[in-house]
Order: C-alpha cells, then structure tokens, then sequence
C-alpha cells in the first residue's frame, strides 16, 4: 500500500513539474505575480489573500472577433450607482468544453481621449462561478485593439481578474452587461478575494 501511495505522489510531483515548465504555464504564473506585487489596492499582509484557480489551458481559447459599428454607445452602471459611457466594439464567438460562448467586447469613451488608452478594450463578464467561487459582481479581461489579427483574438480566461471594489469600499467599478453573462463555468483566473471588506 505504501509503495502505491510513494508511486502516485511521485507521479503527482512529475505532473506538476511538467506543467510548471509548460510556456503558456509559466506566462499565467508570471502574471499573477506581477498581478499581485503591483495591485493598487491591496497592500501589504493582505496580498496574502490574493486566490486564484488552477491554471487551465482549456480556458485559453482562439476567438472569432467581429467589429460592431456602435457610434452612439450606452451607459454602464457601476457598483456606486454611477454610469459611464461606453461603445460596443465588437464581439468575440469561442467554444469551451462544446459550449458555444459569446462576449460583446467595450471601448470606453473616456479613455479613448487619452493617448495611452485610446485603443484599450475591456470584457468584464460574469459566468456560473460568479458568487460561487469569484467575485459576486463579476470579472475583467482586457487587452488592446492591436491583439486582434486578422479576425482573431487569443482569449485567456487565466487572466481574468477582479475589480477593485472586491477589496475595498468607494470605487466605480463597472457592472458587467447581462449580455455578457456566459452560460459555462469559468474556473480559471482570479478567485473571490479571501478577506472580507
């Protein structure tokens, strides 16, 4: 019994080592470790707080982008009860475990003024971990206008991350649109954070 319990921790051991040296492994290890020394928020002893799933290759997907034409946009609501205007810019078609998902992809009027984050697109979503292991509001990814080639997008949940209202009261946080709401569960990315505010 002893030996077969020795055979599969050293089979355990090989797997994660495996899976640690993996690139894709390594980038997602490396950003959450620039996520969590840099944060804006969470300072100090309460990075220890920081939680995230297994990383996942599953969840980094090709993504069919499509431009929209939205010259007049709409108002996010944010967790203050405040909005901000934003146009929708296209929509991103994927498929995880056969499950065909959707994403409409956002550019905000206010930082399309800015230089910096004139091209700049934002994803915030919600999916069946949301309250059940994420963040009850929902996630982010972002990225910019140049990561899209040739109609596709390179979509990894493993980066999703929380708002900064998950750890602190007085920000606007924007209220991911129920379009964007996917019928799956994300277990990928940042989790709940594991201190309450």
């Amino acid at each position: 019994m002893q030996k077969i319990f020795f055979l599969f921790l050293i089979l355990f051991v090989a797997k994660v080592a495996v899976a640690q040296n993996d690139p894709h492994t390594k980038e997602v290890l490396a950003w959450q470790k620039n996520y969590v020394a840099t944060h804006e928020v969470v300072k100090g002893e309460d990075k220890k707080y920081f939680r995230f799933f297994p990383i996942d290759g599953a969840y980094f997907v090709m993504a069919d982008f499509r431009r929209v034409n939205d010259t007049i946009g709409f108002q996010m609501r944010t967790s203050a009860g405040t909005a901000r205007h934003f146009f929708k810019y296209g929509t991103l078609r994927f498929s995880i475990a056969g499950k065909a998902c959707l994403l409409y992809v956002y550019q905000s009027e206010e930082l399309m003024t800015t230089e910096k984050y004139k091209d700049y697109l934002f994803v915030p979503f919600t999916d069946k971990t949301t309250g059940n292991g994420s963040y009850p509001s929902g996630r982010y990814l972002e990225f910019f206008a140049s990561d899209i080639k040739d109609g596709k997008m390179k979509l990894d949940f493993n980066g999703a991350y929380n708002p900064y209202c998950a750890y602190a009261n007085g920000y606007h946080c924007p209220i991911p649109p129920k379009e964007n709401n996917l019928p799956i569960a994300i277990k990928a990315g940042e989790m709940n954070f594991g201190k309450k505010h």
